[in-house]
């Protein structure tokens, strides 16, 4: 390892962890901000339609 670019490899590596790792936090801010819903919020979505559809076929 004899050329000092070898150095910037464990920063490169820092960077993109926490770039992901900032991703990751700001995941729910960005959903929320674009009014995009959760994956419960569309699974209860998705249970009142079966229950309504369920309700007029009876």
């Amino acid at each position: 390892m004899t050329n000092p670019l070898w150095m910037l490899v464990p920063w490169a590596i820092f960077a993109i962890a926490a770039g992901l790792k900032f991703w990751r936090l700001t995941a729910l801010f960005r959903k929320h901000l674009l009014g995009i819903p959760s994956r419960t919020e569309r699974f209860r979505q998705s249970l009142e339609q079966i229950w309504q559809k369920t309700q007029k076929a009876a």
